[in-house]
């Protein structure tokens, strides 16, 4: 489906004239366009005049086109498959948002690529394999444990006839600008985000399968009710049997989260535990007692391991924390933090600037980058 479709099928599911079939196709392409929720799209009409005529002559070779009554639909439609990152605010004192058309410092200055697919690898004997540069197959064969390595992805596969070692730790750490997957003994696979570490067995022998986590990562845990799996951070534990769940503990950020997609997850931390369900988010924070309990959007909260930021009345601080880890660049306010809450989506393919840019059409935040540091300015 083209850009064009679907914007014309979304404003036929708005008006109520899609017939069953158009619906059942515009929901098979929801993820590729990636549908702002409702209460995001508020924005002025003239910079949602200003955006629909940016997706358009994207999407018709540079012939701007103007369809009068279409500014929902293409405020609401991100044409990501385009590289076009459109981003909303919501400012609490409504204020009209001017929009810059000349050409900002970030997009002037030499493009800072995106992360890629790279980490490092501590074996048990202390050796460490730097696995961007490791050929693809078996990189290491430990014990009854052969490790491979094929297209951003390790795998631990255990040998029956070998002799297990459950006191053979293994680290895999993502530096800042990467990212990695990883497929233990057990057949969990877990997907790491920028900036963190999983420190787990080579092959899991004991009564339990104990992981320990620092910084972000997608679990999806192979069942085994006889040996439950336990991820551990400097917060809180999280307790499974088998079952898809998002947990975020970068030291960085006030609030740890854990967000389950299936299944049930029971958090812990301290003298207090919660019992999560599909779609729930459990958070603890270091100003706040206990664990907070809330539905979620699971699609944002796992947005990133599908390759997209997708900021949901965040603050400048909040968004530029992300960037921070996936540009591998340091963030500097001059002038004081920029005031109100930012909303949208936007590839994590393309280069900073051009996320830069995006940000920059508010009016509320400009920003400059000298080097691998970027300047943040009101």
């Amino acid at each position: 489906m083209t850009p064009e479709e679907y914007i014309s099928l979304y404003e036929k599911y708005r008006n109520g004239s899609c017939t069953p079939e158009e619906t059942a196709q515009l929901m098979q392409h929801r993820d590729n366009f990636h549908l702002l929720e409702e209460e995001d799209v508020t924005v002025d009409e003239q910079l949602k005049g200003r955006i629909y005529n940016k997706i358009m002559q994207t999407t018709n070779g540079g012939k701007t086109v103007r369809l009068a009554g279409w500014w929902r639909a293409a405020a609401a439609v991100l044409l990501l498959v385009l590289g076009l990152g459109v981003l909303f605010t919501k400012n609490n004192t409504k204020k009209q948002l001017a929009v810059k058309e000349n050409k900002t410092p970030a997009a002037a200055s030499k493009p800072i690529k995106p992360g890629t697919n790279t980490a490092t690898l501590t074996l048990a004997d202390g050796s460490v394999i730097t696995l961007n540069d490791a050929p693809e197959g078996v990189v290491a064969q430990t014990g009854s444990t052969a490790i491979t390595k094929a297209k951003g992805l390790l795998s631990y596969t255990a040998n029956s006839n070998g002799v297990a070692n459950e006191n053979a730790l293994n680290t895999m750490h993502v530096p800042r600008g990467g990212q990695y997957a990883v497929t233990l003994s057990d057949g969990t696979r877990v997907w790491l985000n920028s900036g963190s570490s999983l420190t787990y067995p080579e092959v899991f022998t004991g009564a339990e399968r104990k992981v320990v986590l620092s910084g972000e990562a997608y679990f999806e845990v192979s069942k085994n009710e006889q040996q439950p799996f336990i991820v551990h951070t400097d917060r809180a534990d999280v307790h499974v049997l088998g079952t898809h769940f998002n947990i975020s503990a970068y030291n960085d950020e006030g609030v740890l989260k854990t967000t389950l997609l299936e299944g049930a997850v029971r958090l812990s931390a301290a003298t207090t535990s919660v019992l999560l369900a599909p779609g729930e988010q459990g958070l603890i924070t270091g100003s706040r007692p206990g664990i907070e309990k809330k539905r979620v959007n699971v699609n944002q909260e796992i947005a990133w391991k599908a390759g997209y930021f997708v900021f949901r009345n965040n603050t400048i601080g909040d968004i530029m924390r992300q960037i921070s880890r996936w540009y591998d660049v340091e963030i500097t306010y001059r002038g004081g933090l920029p005031t109100g809450t930012f909303g949208g989506t936007y590839s994590k393919g393309k280069d900073l600037p051009e996320l830069l840019n995006g940000l920059e059409l508010t009016g509320l935040v400009h920003f400059k980058i000298e080097g691998r540091n970027v300047i943040v300015m009101p």
